[in-house]
């Protein structure tokens, strides 16, 4: 019995942490399959070799260091060749500071402070504030576009849209239940959709969002206060989750990361 408790034990820690990864994965690469095989990869590494967690950093940390190392030897190889979408993508990720959108997401959506941030990527921690305000300005820049917002909270739609128009973007309307959702895509196609999951009516922002979808495959970030919910890998997920209540910094970054994508027309690949 004792014999197994360890394993127990950190399988357990490990599992808990998993969610978080996925999302992290998810929004680095623009795509759930994509991030969820680097997910596999990293819990395949562990399996094989545990040395990395014989330290005293925490097992979150640890466990988003093993992803980067494996991201940092093959998922940031991107080849600027071809003209399909997703050789697009690579040749213009290729293009931003390396590191940059890793530390970006790190700092904001996964919420590491910045020592923990230089663990993961191995840098020190005057790097790390680099690279995130090179991710910024970079991203930022790089594309504006028309983001529709499904949100039953007035002040929290408010906050959203003036996030959204200080990013450069224009938002198309503010949703508050499934039809006012279905009815807005209609009349003001959008480049990206912001929603949230609970609605005014009790209906789904989810149901509303693959509606919307049927007609204009765009990207979506989900706003929820169970994020773990919807990033078990089990079904079709969504690749950009913020975590309710959120920070202004994780808006910003999620529809940075987002919208960069949308540009590329990978998010399905």
């Amino acid at each position: 019995m004792n014999d197994t408790a360890p394993e127990q034990s950190f399988s357990d820690l490990i599992a808990a942490e998993l969610p978080y990864l996925r999302r992290y994965a998810r929004a680095l690469t623009g795509s759930q399959s994509r991030g969820d095989k680097y997910t596999v990869a990293t819990l395949e590494a562990i399996l094989k070799d545990r040395s990395d967690f014989e330290n005293d950093n925490a097992m979150k940390v640890n466990l988003f260091r093993c992803f980067h190392a494996i991201w940092s030897s093959s998922g940031q190889m991107f080849q600027d060749e071809g003209s399909d979408p997703r050789a697009r993508a690579h040749g213009l990720l290729s293009k931003l500071t390396a590191n940059s959108r890793e530390a970006l997401l790190l700092r904001t959506i996964e919420e590491f402070n910045i020592k923990d941030v230089a663990t993961i990527m191995d840098v020190d921690a005057d790097e790390v504030r680099r690279l995130i305000k090179a991710a910024n300005s970079e991203l930022t820049a790089s594309v504006q576009g028309r983001v529709m917002i499904i949100e039953d909270e007035p002040i929290i739609a408010a906050d959203i849209t003036d996030i959204v128009t200080s990013l450069g973007h224009t938002v198309t309307g503010v949703a508050r239940t499934h039809a006012e959702a279905v009815e807005l895509g209609r009349n003001e196609p959008a480049d990206l959709i912001l929603a949230d999951i609970q609605l005014a009516d009790n209906s789904s922002g989810i149901d509303a969002v693959n509606d919307l979808l049927k007609t204009n495959d765009v990207p979506v970030i989900f706003i929820t206060a169970f994020p773990e919910r919807l990033l078990t890998g089990d079904r079709p997920e969504p690749a950009f989750l913020i975590s309710k209540p959120f920070q202004e910094a994780q808006v910003q970054s999620a529809v940075s990361q987002a919208m960069f994508f949308a540009s590329t027309a990978t998010l399905k690949a």
